[in-house]
């Protein structure tokens, strides 16, 4: 049969399998991961992490998916069962949920070439030409089909994804690499804290996105071996990176943008500043990550809600949100809300006012409430005449985290422990009046 080259693509991805690692702990986002893994927090109003990577999968054609779970997993599974077990097993079409389970050994994944390795089994059972590895904690919208046709027109073993990134935004955070004329990968490093400069870019290096392309024999192989290798911290960026550059034909992809001089979109997650950053992209005019693409559109599973609903348009008391999202089930109760990103079923009371916050699902805002510069976690309920992010030193003493960009986190536990306190000075006060 004659493949034409309109085709030449779609039967990559159609023989590729993606394997998305998913167990990651999160820590620098602190409480928001403290009952669940990173790639199961929620993001943009509506959407977790995982969503991204997924939705790339799907819209790239790659249909054979597997997710890779460990840390605290339990809403990650069941965001998964419920979004995202539409496909159709018959047609080929799955995600499956690969959490640990010891399968090869009597350890819990060692690290991100270990995850890989106690699941050798369902690589070989699904045997693809090719594997994509990616990360599953990265807001971006990519097609894999670019990155797909280059590795197999290369003949390469492997195949990075890399971004052009300031070097003072890669340095200790990410892994950088120097690349040839040829695309060929010549060294890698994992976070160092002074990147190569890329030739023609200074202040620029390329760091890595954590998505990887293999042919299978070639992965499998260098699972096994790595697997063998006692001084091994059994990761891709310490140890099957660099071996492979050594030993094996590595090239890099830049993922660029559709648009020409523009930066592509691709944000790390990882810490308080950088989620609430990311958010705060959705509140803009003409946001750099454009949701509303539907020739890209991301996939999730949400509750059904009524539409959001803003009530009161008196003199003193008017309810409205402006350069901000707002998603079904809210109200806003004679309440403004300004560059805010407000999650499902939040309610907003008379004469409270939140701007530049992220507020998560089923959150309850009582009256003359003020919120600046915030991100208030799922079912917490903010008492009246309450103030957050206008005080930081107030804030603290409340028990509230505040980032290094001075983002206030506030949690439903840091309340309940706050009330718990303050009933507890009542008490004391209560004594000494009576005694």
């Amino acid at each position: 049969m004659v493949i034409s080259n309109s085709r030449y693509v779609s039967h990559l991805t159609r023989d590729t399998l993606a394997l998305v690692l998913a167990g990651g702990k999160g820590t620098r986002l602190c409480e928001l991961t403290q009952h669940q893994a990173k790639p199961a927090v929620q993001f943009g109003g509506k959407f977790r992490i995982i969503d991204f990577p997924l939705s790339n999968c799907i819209n790239s054609g790659i249909r054979k998916i597997g997710v890779l779970t460990q840390y605290k997993a339990y809403s990650l599974l069941r965001h998964l069962a419920s979004g995202w077990g539409h496909l159709n097993r018959e047609l080929g079409e799955y995600v499956e949920l690969l959490p640990a389970s010891q399968q090869y050994s009597n350890s819990w994944y060692a690290g991100t070439a270990d995850a890989l390795y106690q699941n050798i089994g369902f690589i070989r059972e699904n045997a693809p030409k090719y594997i994509v590895v990616l990360s599953g904690d990265h807001i971006y919208k990519m097609d894999y089909g670019d990155m797909l046709a280059q590795h197999a027109k290369s003949g390469a073993d492997m195949t990075i994804s890399c971004i052009e990134m300031p070097i003072e935004e890669a340095a200790g955070k990410f892994g950088v690499m120097s690349v040839g004329d040829n695309k060929r990968i010549n060294e890698f490093q994992e976070k160092p804290l002074n990147p190569w400069v890329m030739k023609n870019k200074p202040g620029s290096t390329l760091a890595s996105m954590g998505n990887y392309v293999f042919s299978t024999d070639f992965l499998i192989e260098k699972l096994i071996e790595d697997a063998k290798n006692p001084q091994s911290q059994h990761d891709f960026g310490h140890d099957i990176i660099p071996n492979a550059i050594k030993n094996d034909h590595v090239e890099a992809f830049l993922f660029r943008s559709e648009k020409p001089n523009v930066a592509p979109y691709w944000r790390d997650v990882g810490t308080l500043d950088s989620f609430w950053n990311a958010n705060m992209d959705l509140v803009t005019a003409t946001p750099d990550i454009d949701l509303y693409d539907k020739d890209w559109p991301i996939w999730t599973y949400q509750k059904q809600s009524p539409p959001a609903k803003f009530i009161f348009d008196e003199k003193n008391q008017s309810g409205y949100a402006v350069d901000s999202n707002v998603s079904g089930g809210c109200i806003i109760s004679g309440a403004v809300v300004k560059q805010s990103l407000l999650f499902s079923n939040v309610l907003v009371e008379s004469n409270s006012l939140v701007e530049k916050s992220v507020i998560l699902p089923n959150v309850n805002i009582g009256k003359n409430v003020k919120i600046h510069s915030a991100v208030i976690d799922e079912n917490c309920k903010i008492p009246d005449n309450f103030e957050i992010g206008l005080d930081h030193r107030l804030d603290k003493a409340r028990g509230f985290r505040i980032s290094q960009g001075g983002v206030v986190l506030v949690t439903s536990d840091m309340l309940n422990e706050l009330q718990k306190a303050e009933i507890y000075a009542q008490s004391v006060d209560h004594k000494k009046m009576s005694a």
